[in-house]
Protein backbone atom coordinates (compact mmCIF):
# COMPACT_ATOMS: atom_id res chain seq x y z
CA UNK A 1 0.00 0.00 0.00
CA UNK A 2 1.43 3.57 -0.62
CA UNK A 3 2.11 5.93 2.21
CA UNK A 4 -0.51 7.72 2.56
CA UNK A 5 2.04 11.06 2.78
CA UNK A 6 2.57 10.30 -1.14
CA UNK A 7 -1.19 10.83 -1.27
CA UNK A 8 -0.93 14.49 -0.47
CA UNK A 9 -2.38 17.20 -2.40
CA UNK A 10 0.77 19.62 -1.34
CA UNK A 11 -1.32 21.65 0.33
CA UNK A 12 0.18 23.19 3.81
CA UNK A 13 -0.79 25.06 6.90
CA UNK A 14 0.33 28.22 5.11
CA UNK A 15 -2.40 27.37 2.39
CA UNK A 16 -5.88 28.07 4.84
CA UNK A 17 -8.17 29.80 5.13
CA UNK A 18 -6.95 30.67 8.73
CA UNK A 19 -4.13 30.91 11.06
CA UNK A 20 -2.68 27.08 11.88
CA UNK A 21 -0.07 27.21 14.47
CA UNK A 22 1.01 31.43 13.68
CA UNK A 23 3.51 32.87 15.87
CA UNK A 24 0.89 34.54 17.98
CA UNK A 25 0.56 30.75 19.22
CA UNK A 26 3.60 30.12 22.17
CA UNK A 27 6.17 28.00 20.51
CA UNK A 28 5.45 25.00 23.05
CA UNK A 29 2.14 24.36 21.63
CA UNK A 30 3.01 24.42 17.65
CA UNK A 31 4.87 21.18 17.53
CA UNK A 32 1.35 19.52 18.79
CA UNK A 33 -1.10 21.87 16.48
CA UNK A 34 1.17 21.17 13.83
CA UNK A 35 1.26 17.04 14.27
CA UNK A 36 -2.37 17.65 14.79
CA UNK A 37 -2.95 19.48 10.91
CA UNK A 38 -0.65 17.28 9.22
CA UNK A 39 -2.85 14.36 10.03
CA UNK A 40 -5.57 15.83 9.18
CA UNK A 41 -4.62 17.57 6.10
CA UNK A 42 -3.39 14.03 5.19
CA UNK A 43 -6.72 12.28 5.98
CA UNK A 44 -8.48 15.24 4.51
CA UNK A 45 -6.59 14.58 0.85
CA UNK A 46 -7.00 11.17 0.76
CA UNK A 47 -11.16 11.63 1.44
CA UNK A 48 -10.47 14.56 -1.71
CA UNK A 49 -8.58 12.24 -3.73
CA UNK A 50 -9.40 12.66 -7.29
CA UNK A 51 -8.87 8.97 -8.55
CA UNK A 52 -8.61 6.74 -5.44
CA UNK A 53 -11.50 4.55 -4.99
CA UNK A 54 -13.71 4.60 -2.22
CA UNK A 55 -13.07 1.70 -0.70
CA UNK A 56 -9.19 2.52 -0.83
CA UNK A 57 -10.04 6.06 0.60
CA UNK A 58 -11.75 3.93 3.95
CA UNK A 59 -9.01 1.79 4.20
CA UNK A 60 -6.16 4.18 4.33
CA UNK A 61 -7.94 6.04 6.76
CA UNK A 62 -8.86 2.92 8.87
CA UNK A 63 -5.19 2.46 9.05
CA UNK A 64 -4.33 5.99 10.05
CA UNK A 65 -6.75 5.29 12.94
CA UNK A 66 -5.55 2.34 13.96
CA UNK A 67 -1.79 3.67 13.83
CA UNK A 68 -3.07 6.55 16.14
CA UNK A 69 -4.19 3.84 18.10
CA UNK A 70 -0.41 2.04 18.42
CA UNK A 71 -1.30 -0.30 16.27
CA UNK A 72 1.46 0.00 13.76
CA UNK A 73 4.12 2.90 12.87
CA UNK A 74 4.13 2.93 9.34
CA UNK A 75 2.63 6.34 8.69
CA UNK A 76 4.77 9.68 10.21
CA UNK A 77 2.37 12.07 10.28
CA UNK A 78 0.05 9.16 12.68
CA UNK A 79 3.06 8.47 14.70
CA UNK A 80 4.56 11.95 14.95
CA UNK A 81 0.96 12.73 16.67
CA UNK A 82 0.67 10.06 18.38
CA UNK A 83 4.20 10.77 19.95
CA UNK A 84 2.85 13.98 20.69
CA UNK A 85 -0.04 13.46 21.99
CA UNK A 86 1.51 11.14 24.62
CA UNK A 87 3.98 13.86 25.62
CA UNK A 88 1.02 15.50 26.91
CA UNK A 89 -0.72 12.63 27.80
CA UNK A 90 -3.83 13.74 25.84
CA UNK A 91 -6.14 11.50 24.00
CA UNK A 92 -6.49 10.98 20.88
CA UNK A 93 -10.43 11.30 20.57
CA UNK A 94 -10.65 14.96 18.48
CA UNK A 95 -8.37 13.13 15.79
CA UNK A 96 -10.83 10.28 15.92
CA UNK A 97 -13.40 12.36 15.57
CA UNK A 98 -12.07 13.87 12.59
CA UNK A 99 -11.70 10.62 10.83
CA UNK A 100 -15.40 9.94 11.06
CA UNK A 101 -15.82 13.27 9.25
CA UNK A 102 -13.88 12.11 6.58
CA UNK A 103 -15.34 8.95 5.96
CA UNK A 104 -18.59 10.84 5.44
CA UNK A 105 -17.02 12.90 3.02
CA UNK A 106 -15.88 9.31 1.14
CA UNK A 107 -19.38 8.04 1.71
CA UNK A 108 -21.91 10.73 1.51
CA UNK A 109 -22.24 13.33 -1.38
CA UNK A 110 -25.86 14.78 -0.09
CA UNK A 111 -27.07 16.99 2.75
CA UNK A 112 -30.79 17.25 3.13
CA UNK A 113 -30.85 19.47 5.37
CA UNK A 114 -29.21 22.21 7.75
CA UNK A 115 -29.05 20.07 10.77
CA UNK A 116 -26.89 17.16 8.56
CA UNK A 117 -24.60 19.89 7.50
CA UNK A 118 -23.67 20.71 11.28
CA UNK A 119 -23.79 16.98 12.09
CA UNK A 120 -21.09 17.03 9.63
CA UNK A 121 -19.40 19.95 11.17
CA UNK A 122 -19.72 18.07 14.56
CA UNK A 123 -16.82 15.64 13.13
CA UNK A 124 -15.18 17.93 10.09
CA UNK A 125 -14.46 21.30 12.21
CA UNK A 126 -15.95 21.58 16.17
CA UNK A 127 -12.80 18.84 16.89
CA UNK A 128 -10.32 21.16 15.67
CA UNK A 129 -11.73 24.28 17.89
CA UNK A 130 -11.83 21.36 21.00
CA UNK A 131 -8.52 20.18 20.96
CA UNK A 132 -6.81 23.81 20.14
CA UNK A 133 -8.97 24.49 23.58
CA UNK A 134 -7.73 20.84 25.28
CA UNK A 135 -3.65 22.18 24.27
CA UNK A 136 -3.95 25.19 26.17
CA UNK A 137 -5.79 23.27 29.01
CA UNK A 138 -9.09 25.98 28.24
CA UNK A 139 -12.40 24.87 30.13
CA UNK A 140 -14.88 22.51 28.23
CA UNK A 141 -17.16 25.37 29.12
CA UNK A 142 -15.88 27.00 26.40
CA UNK A 143 -16.56 24.28 23.91
CA UNK A 144 -20.11 25.73 22.60
CA UNK A 145 -18.76 29.09 21.53
CA UNK A 146 -15.93 26.95 19.83
CA UNK A 147 -18.12 24.56 18.23
CA UNK A 148 -20.52 28.17 16.54
CA UNK A 149 -17.14 29.29 15.33
CA UNK A 150 -15.68 26.52 13.68
CA UNK A 151 -18.99 25.34 12.21
CA UNK A 152 -19.14 28.49 10.70
CA UNK A 153 -15.72 28.45 9.21
CA UNK A 154 -16.63 24.98 7.75
CA UNK A 155 -19.47 26.58 6.06
CA UNK A 156 -17.85 29.25 4.77
CA UNK A 157 -15.85 27.15 3.55
CA UNK A 158 -18.31 24.85 1.69
CA UNK A 159 -19.98 27.95 0.26
CA UNK A 160 -16.57 28.85 -1.16
CA UNK A 161 -15.74 26.02 -2.70
CA UNK A 162 -19.30 24.70 -3.60
CA UNK A 163 -18.56 24.72 -7.06
CA UNK A 164 -15.15 23.28 -7.42
CA UNK A 165 -17.00 20.53 -4.76
CA UNK A 166 -19.53 19.56 -6.97
CA UNK A 167 -17.24 19.84 -10.39
CA UNK A 168 -14.20 17.63 -8.83
CA UNK A 169 -15.85 15.47 -6.49
CA UNK A 170 -19.42 15.60 -7.18
CA UNK A 171 -19.86 16.61 -3.26
CA UNK A 172 -22.34 19.27 -2.62
CA UNK A 173 -23.02 20.49 1.21
CA UNK A 174 -25.69 23.04 0.28
CA UNK A 175 -28.91 21.46 2.00
CA UNK A 176 -31.40 19.97 -0.49
CA UNK A 177 -34.27 21.60 0.84
CA UNK A 178 -32.40 24.80 0.78
CA UNK A 179 -31.57 24.64 -2.76
CA UNK A 180 -35.10 23.43 -3.06
CA UNK A 181 -36.69 26.82 -1.16
CA UNK A 182 -35.08 29.00 -4.08
CA UNK A 183 -35.83 27.19 -6.89
CA UNK A 184 -31.95 25.91 -7.57
CA UNK A 185 -30.53 22.96 -8.84
CA UNK A 186 -27.52 21.03 -8.15
CA UNK A 187 -26.28 21.13 -11.38
CA UNK A 188 -26.44 24.61 -11.49
CA UNK A 189 -23.26 24.54 -9.36
CA UNK A 190 -21.58 23.09 -12.68
CA UNK A 191 -21.67 26.50 -14.19
CA UNK A 192 -19.08 29.43 -14.50
CA UNK A 193 -21.56 31.70 -12.70
CA UNK A 194 -24.62 31.32 -10.52
CA UNK A 195 -28.34 31.45 -12.02
CA UNK A 196 -30.37 33.54 -9.80
CA UNK A 197 -32.19 30.90 -7.63
CA UNK A 198 -28.71 29.48 -6.79
CA UNK A 199 -27.58 33.03 -5.97
CA UNK A 200 -30.31 33.54 -3.16
CA UNK A 201 -29.50 30.06 -1.69
CA UNK A 202 -25.98 31.07 -1.35
CA UNK A 203 -26.89 33.86 0.28
CA UNK A 204 -29.08 32.87 2.32
CA UNK A 205 -26.74 30.41 3.81
CA UNK A 206 -24.43 32.87 4.04
CA UNK A 207 -26.50 34.75 6.33
CA UNK A 208 -27.13 31.79 8.47
CA UNK A 209 -23.84 31.15 8.74
CA UNK A 210 -22.99 34.37 9.92
CA UNK A 211 -25.27 33.50 12.74
CA UNK A 212 -22.95 30.73 13.81
CA UNK A 213 -20.34 33.33 14.07
CA UNK A 214 -21.75 35.66 16.20
CA UNK A 215 -22.73 32.99 18.14
CA UNK A 216 -19.06 32.18 18.94
CA UNK A 217 -18.20 35.77 19.14
CA UNK A 218 -17.88 35.84 22.73
CA UNK A 219 -15.09 32.80 22.55
CA UNK A 220 -11.39 35.21 22.57
CA UNK A 221 -12.36 36.34 25.70
CA UNK A 222 -13.84 33.31 27.51
CA UNK A 223 -10.52 31.89 26.82
CA UNK A 224 -7.96 32.58 29.62
CA UNK A 225 -4.39 32.33 27.47
CA UNK A 226 -3.49 35.25 25.57
CA UNK A 227 -2.44 34.07 22.88
CA UNK A 228 -4.97 31.88 22.10
CA UNK A 229 -7.36 34.82 22.53
CA UNK A 230 -5.89 36.95 19.92
CA UNK A 231 -5.36 34.16 17.79
CA UNK A 232 -9.23 33.44 17.90
CA UNK A 233 -9.74 37.00 17.39
CA UNK A 234 -7.84 37.24 14.17
CA UNK A 235 -9.66 33.82 12.63
CA UNK A 236 -12.79 35.47 13.95
CA UNK A 237 -11.96 38.78 12.10
CA UNK A 238 -10.77 36.48 8.53
CA UNK A 239 -14.46 34.42 9.29
CA UNK A 240 -16.42 37.67 9.02
CA UNK A 241 -14.95 38.99 6.52
CA UNK A 242 -15.39 36.29 4.37
CA UNK A 243 -18.97 35.93 5.57
CA UNK A 244 -19.69 39.62 3.90
CA UNK A 245 -17.92 38.51 0.93
CA UNK A 246 -20.12 35.39 0.80
CA UNK A 247 -23.26 37.50 1.49
CA UNK A 248 -22.91 39.90 -1.63
CA UNK A 249 -20.81 38.11 -4.49
CA UNK A 250 -21.20 34.80 -6.28
CA UNK A 251 -18.60 31.97 -5.14
CA UNK A 252 -18.95 30.60 -8.81
CA UNK A 253 -17.32 33.87 -10.77
CA UNK A 254 -15.99 36.29 -8.08
CA UNK A 255 -13.42 36.43 -5.35
CA UNK A 256 -14.41 35.35 -1.72
CA UNK A 257 -11.25 34.19 -0.62
CA UNK A 258 -8.72 37.17 1.78
CA UNK A 259 -5.47 37.93 -0.28
CA UNK A 260 -1.85 38.70 1.62
CA UNK A 261 -2.57 42.56 1.91
CA UNK A 262 -6.47 42.01 3.16
CA UNK A 263 -4.95 38.73 5.97
CA UNK A 264 -2.35 41.38 6.86
CA UNK A 265 -4.23 44.46 7.79
CA UNK A 266 -7.47 42.22 9.44
CA UNK A 267 -4.49 40.60 11.63
CA UNK A 268 -3.33 43.78 12.58
CA UNK A 269 -6.87 44.95 13.65
CA UNK A 270 -8.00 42.12 15.38
CA UNK A 271 -4.81 41.61 18.03
CA UNK A 272 -4.68 45.61 18.42
CA UNK A 273 -9.02 45.44 19.43
CA UNK A 274 -8.33 42.12 21.37
CA UNK A 275 -5.07 43.54 23.16
CA UNK A 276 -7.05 46.80 23.51
CA UNK A 277 -10.40 45.01 25.11
CA UNK A 278 -8.30 42.76 27.69
CA UNK A 279 -6.54 45.74 28.76
CA UNK A 280 -10.15 47.37 30.02
CA UNK A 281 -11.77 44.77 30.51
CA UNK A 282 -14.58 44.51 27.83
CA UNK A 283 -16.34 41.72 26.57
CA UNK A 284 -17.04 41.57 22.84
CA UNK A 285 -20.50 42.69 22.11
CA UNK A 286 -22.72 39.93 19.87
CA UNK A 287 -24.29 41.60 17.48
CA UNK A 288 -27.90 39.77 15.92
CA UNK A 289 -26.42 38.39 11.87
CA UNK A 290 -28.06 40.33 9.25
CA UNK A 291 -31.81 39.13 8.02
CA UNK A 292 -31.68 37.73 11.51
Amino acid sequence: MTSASQLRSGKTHRDENFPVASWIIHPRHRALILAFYNFVRTADDIADHATLAARDKLSYLDMLEAELLGHGDSQPETVNLRRALAERSMPPRHAQDVLTAFRMDVTKLRYEHWDEVMHYCRYSAMPVGRFMLDVHGESTSTWAASDALCAGLQINNHLQDCGKDYRNLNRVYLPRDALAAAGASVEALGAGRASAPLLQCLHSLATRTEGLLHEGKSLSADVRDIRLGLEISVIQAFAHRIVHLLRIRDPLSETVHLGPVELLLYSVGAVASEMTRRAVGRRPVSKPAAGA
